[in-house]
C-alpha cells in the first residue's frame, strides 16, 4: 500500500512509499482509508519537533471502512465507518483513564507519532478506541472533526463557554474556523475573530463572528476591551507565542486563556494582572472518545460545517508548503478514494 512517510531526514516533509503493514492483533481492526486531513501537528512530527521519527506514517485526522476485525472484537464490523485520531490509545487503567482524563494518559499512543497513522491506503485501529462515523455525517468534512474539531469543541468545554459570553478565537485557520462555529451555534457565545489574512476573518464572519480584528494592528487587546469590556475565554490555535502574550491582555476579570496551538518558545504572563484579575490559564489537548462522538454528532445535525478541499496523496509536500505559508483556508484532505 501507498502510505506517506517521515523522511530519513526528518526536514519537515514525507516520501510516498510503499509499504507492507503488520497483522493486526488481538483487539484491533483493519481500515481501509477513505479520506486523511494534514495538521499543523502533522508539520511538526516530521519536523521532529517532539522527537525525531524517521519512517513512521503521518495522519490523525482519518476516516475509513473496517475491512478486517480480530477474533475478539465484538463492537466494530466489517463495512463500519470509524475515525483515527491524535489519541490512539489511553493505558485504560491510570487515574486519568478511569476519571474521563483519558488523553493525559502517560502511557498514551498517537497516531502518526507513536504508532503508524492514517495518512495511508490502509491503518491499523484498536477497536476501543476507534469512534464510529454517524450516518448523516459526510466522511470528509468527518476528517476536520476528527481532530480540529473535537480539539476546539473540548477547549470550549475547558474554558467553561456559557451562552451569551465573549470568546476570542485567535487564528481562524483549520482549528479557528471550527472554533467560531462551536462557539457560535453550539455553545450560544459571541465570537470575536483574529487572525492576520483577510479571507480567514471572511469565513470566520461567514461562521458566525461577530467581531474581526486582524491581528497585525498594534492594540489587538485594547480593541477588545472597549469594545466587549474583555472576552470571557480566549482561545489560541495561532501558532505564535505571542498571540498567547496578547491574548492575556484581551481578557476580563475571572477570564480563561486557554492554550491549543504548539508554538515553540514561552508566553510572558503579567504577574500582577493574573493575581488582581483572577485570570487563568489552561491547556487544553485534543478529546477523548466521548468529547469525539459529541462533536461528530453536531457535525450530523449540521450545526458545524468543516470548509474542507480534498487533494491527492502525491500532493502531501505541496500541501505542508502551503500551510507553512499560511495560505490555506480550512482543511486540506487527501482522497483515497480514487
Amino acid at each position: 500500500m501507498k502510505a506517506a512517510v517521515i523522511r530519513d531526514s526528518v526536514d519537515g516533509y514525507v516520501d510516498i512509499k510503499d509499504v507492507e503493514l503488520r497483522p493486526i492483533t488481538h483487539g484491533e481492526a483493519l481500515v481501509k482509508m477513505e479520506y486523511c486531513g494534514l495538521c499543523h501537528t502533522d508539520l511538526h512530527v516530521a519536523a521532529g519537533d517532539f522527537g525525531k521519527k524517521p519512517g513512521r506514517i503521518i495522519g490523525h485526522e482519518g476516516v475509513g471502512r473496517v475491512i478486517q476485525v480480530a477474533d475478539d472484537v465484538d463492537n466494530l464490523k466489517i463495512g463500519d465507518r470509524v475515525s483515527i485520531a491524535w489519541f490512539y490509545k489511553g493505558c485504560g487503567h491510570c487515574e486519568y483513564c478511569i476519571t474521563g482524563r483519558e488523553t493525559l494518559c502517560r502511557n498514551v499512543k498517537n497516531s502518526g507519532f507513536t504508532v503508524d497513522g492514517a495518512m495511508a491506503e490502509e491503518c491499523i485501529v484498536d477497536a476501543n478506541y476507534a469512534v464510529k462515523v454517524p450516518n448523516g455525517l459526510n466522511p470528509i468534512e468527518a476528517t476536520s472533526l476528527t481532530c480540529a474539531g473535537v480539539t476546539m469543541y473540548k477547549a470550549l468545554k475547558v474554558g467553561e463557554t456559557r451562552p451569551g459570553q465573549w470568546v476570542e478565537v485567535v487564528g481562524c485557520g483549520g482549528l479557528g474556523n471550527l472554533a467560531v462555529q462551536y462557539a457560535h451555534n453550539v455553545f450560544g457565545a459571541h465570537v470575536i475573530a483574529v487572525d492576520g489574512n483577510e479571507q480567514k476573518l471572511q469565513a470566520a464572519k461567514d461562521d458566525g463572528a461577530e467581531i474581526l480584528i486582524n491581528r497585525h494592528d498594534p492594540d489587538v487587546a485594547e480593541q477588545i476591551q472597549q469594545r466587549v469590556g474583555g472576552v470571557h475565554n480566549a482561545q489560541i490555535t495561532a501558532v505564535t507565542a505571542d498571540a498567547f502574550t496578547t491574548s492575556v491582555n484581551a481578557l476580563r476579570p475571572d477570564g480563561k486563556l486557554v492554550a491549543v496551538a504548539l508554538p515553540q518558545g514561552d508566553m510572558q504572563l503579567n504577574i500582577a494582572k493574573t493575581v488582581l484579575d483572577g485570570i487563568q490559564v489552561a491547556g487544553s489537548l485534543v478529546g477523548t472518545r466521548q468529547d469525539l462522538a459529541e462533536t461528530f454528532q453536531f457535525g450530523a445535525e449540521g450545526k458545524v460545517k468543516p470548509i474542507v478541499h480534498t487533494r491527492k496523496l502525491s500532493e502531501v509536500n505541496d500541501i505542508i508548503d502551503e500551510m507553512k505559508s499560511n495560505s490555506i483556508v480550512g482543511r486540506m484532505v487527501v482522497d483515497f478514494t480514487k
